[in-house]
């Protein structure tokens, strides 16, 4: 093998495991960002969970329907 030829391999694999080690970085950041919105989402659904209870609790002691009901009936007229 000559000299150019090994050169041209070893440049090579230098730039490959520069992309690996970009690629490794972007889904390490990505699976940060990931998690960062799991708590979050699990955050709103706790709020909107207290916000139901509230609210079907405060329709049932009237004798009314829950809130997923009420939302079905009042539908806008585009749907």
């Amino acid at each position: 093998m000559d000299q150019q030829k090994l050169y041209d391999i070893e440049a090579l694999i230098t730039h490959q495991e520069q992309q690996i080690q970009d690629l490794s970085d972007m889904v390490a950041k990505q699976w940060d960002e990931i998690e960062r919105l799991k708590r979050r989402l699990n955050r709103t659904q706790e709020k909107l969970n207290v916000v139901e209870e509230v609210a079907n609790s405060a329709t049932k002691s009237d004798g009314g329907a829950s809130v997923s009901d009420i939302a079905a009936m009042e539908k806008p007229p585009h749907y």
